[in-house]
């Protein structure tokens, strides 16, 4: 079977987020961990046994913690001394785990530097029990489309050409159709903006240093980034995405996924021509007969 390609250094992304720890800027985690414990509490039933996977912080395993016979295990790149439950390091495109391990999983913003996505879905969904739920955020397709814009032209202008400076995301829709492939029952996906400003486009990307979300990409240019291409991008960001303030927009897109390991008692879809009611008269409409050719 062919590997898939190697779009993130994943070991580059291990040593960034290790020195992000130390002044973390975690103010969207905290924002998508909020939402997370919101979603979850719509579910009423009980997950005895919870695995955050590869949240680059304790935000997600402090939520699921908040029931205190539940079971917490936290996976990740790092060892998390402050996260709730048991902390391990372990790789999560290869998840140490026995099938039917976990009624749920969890993950915040940690998916979306994946090379094999697909292949992590699929042994998400082995881990999980029959009934269990599978809920995670990751960063989406329109994320910093501000800040791409801005290098590219910076770089396209100065130096004739450009290198790939800021990952490309997945698509919603892909994802829900990666979800059905790897065979989750009732799988949903919507999609959160957040827009944050900032005094600069420097400012930006210190908070993005405090994320460790720089730039990892395999394929990523080994030369620092010049400073006459870095203030003209900042520049560029100013004029095209400035509000009348002066302060300037960064879109976050957050993608939310879920899904069930299947079990019998999930609804499911009605078989074609089951259906007891014509559409007409469901929405009280007249229908019409269209001519035949």
């Amino acid at each position: 079977m062919t590997a898939p390609p190697s779009l993130f250094d994943r070991a580059l992304i291990r040593r960034r987020l290790a020195r992000a720890s130390a002044a973390p800027a975690h103010f969207l985690l905290d924002r998508v961990a909020a939402d997370f414990a919101e979603r979850l509490s719509l579910v009423s039933r009980p997950f005895p046994r919870a695995l955050d996977l590869g949240t680059p912080g304790p935000q997600i395993a402090a939520v699921l913690g908040r029931e205190p016979e539940r079971l917490v295990i936290h996976v990740g790149p790092l060892f998390d001394k402050t996260a709730r439950g048991f902390s391990a390091v372990a790789d999560e495109e290869a998840l140490p785990f026995a099938p039917e391990s976990f009624d749920l999983v969890a993950s915040a913003l940690s998916l979306q530097w994946a090379n094999d996505l697909p292949g992590v879905l699929v042994q998400i969904r082995r881990t999980l029990a029959p009934d269990g739920l599978f809920l995670a955020a990751m960063v989406g397709g329109q994320s910093l489309t501000e800040l791409r814009t801005a290098l590219t032209a910076a770089e396209a202008e100065l130096t004739g050409g450009a290198s790939p400076r800021v990952a490309p995301f997945a698509d919603v829709r892909d994802l829900g159709q990666l979800l059905q492939r790897a065979g989750f029952a009732l799988p949903v996906t919507d999609i959160e903006p957040i827009i944050v400003r900032y005094a600069s486009m420097l400012a930006l990307m210190r908070d993005l240093r405090g994320m460790g979300a720089t730039n990892a990409l395999t394929e990523r240019s080994r030369l620092p980034l010049r400073r006459a291409v870095l203030m003209r991008a900042a520049q560029t960001y100013a004029e095209r995405f400035a509000d009348a303030d002066g302060r300037v927009r960064a879109t976050f897109e957050i993608v939310w996924l879920s899904g069930w390991a299947p079990h019998a008692s999930q609804q499911k879809p009605l078989a074609p021509g089951s259906a007891r009611m014509r559409l007409a008269d469901a929405l009280n409409a007249r229908e019409e007969r269209l001519p035949r050719d």
